[in-house]
């Protein structure tokens, strides 16, 4: 059985679907690529796909990863080709490795997101940010479905700046960025929970939703403060497995051998 790691976007408009409307769109794409999969057992067969911290609803993304397994090989380049054609604009597959290392879920321990703030100038959201960071800890409520939660969200948050928007944007209004990386933690601390804490600590609260764009997830490097690629370990391996193969034949072989 081949294993086949994913990294795909939300984008535009499909930030809007929920990870069940993903499931099913993806599902099909699946069907129309004709991509042979592997079935769990059981009354009700499914394909065996494996979805890792999918975005919240209505926040963009592009980098969310997913693990598939096929019955048969397939060359993970062309195989992202079928598959990104057969799923609507704005749902794209950008990166397809088999998978050679375990435990791909367990090196998504933190995210970038970029949070677009319309109508706050850039001077309030680096004031609000200071005084974010300076806070020992900031607590924030949430409902779940157990009622309403109240958590720190300053803990989970590794790295937070703010910068002025884009050049190019069109200048209608203030604007100005967020970047932030927060590790995954229990329970997750999402964005929203971060600009709720803004609101706490600074009163920062911007006149219409921020638009919220996850830039990267992966394994958070504690020297650098950097999120890196979860498939680099694949990829690696890829490239390491044909030398590898080749080293024990070329220690085996004798002296004198290549001569004749």
């Amino acid at each position: 059985m081949q294993r086949i790691r994913l990294r795909y976007t939300k984008r535009g408009r499909l930030r809007f679907t929920s990870h069940r409307d993903f499931q099913r769109a993806f599902e099909r794409a699946l069907r129309r690529a004709e991509v042979p999969m592997a079935y769990s057992a059981g009354f009700t067969p499914h394909p065996k796909v494996s979805y890792a911290n999918a975005a919240p609803t209505g926040t963009a993304s592009e980098a969310e990863y997913l693990e598939i397994a096929l019955t048969e090989p397939r060359d993970p380049a062309k195989l992202r080709v079928l598959l990104d054609e057969s799923l609507p604009d704005g749902l794209d597959i950008v990166d397809a490795v088999e998978a050679r290392t375990p435990g791909l879920a367990d090196r998504l321990t933190a995210s970038v997101w970029e949070l677009r703030l319309d109508g706050v100038d850039p001077a309030d959201a680096e004031r609000a940010v200071a005084a974010f960071l300076a806070a020992g800890t900031v607590e924030v409520q949430r409902m779940t479905k157990n009622g309403l939660r109240t958590f720190d969200a300053r803990a989970a948050v590794a790295g937070l700046e703010a910068a002025p928007a884009p050049a190019d944007r069109p200048l209608d209004g203030p604007c100005a960025i967020l970047r932030l990386v927060v590790r995954h933690v229990t329970p997750a601390v999402r964005p929203d929970d971060v600009l709720s804490g803004l609101r706490a600590v600074a009163d920062l609260a911007p006149p219409v939703p921020a638009a919220v764009t996850r830039l990267a997830q992966g394994l958070f490097d504690e020297e650098s403060g950097t999120v890196t690629d979860p498939l680099a370990p694949d990829r690696e391996a890829v490239t390491a497995a044909p030398s590898k193969a080749a080293g024990p034949a070329a220690a085996t072989a004798p002296e004198g051998a290549g001569s004749a």
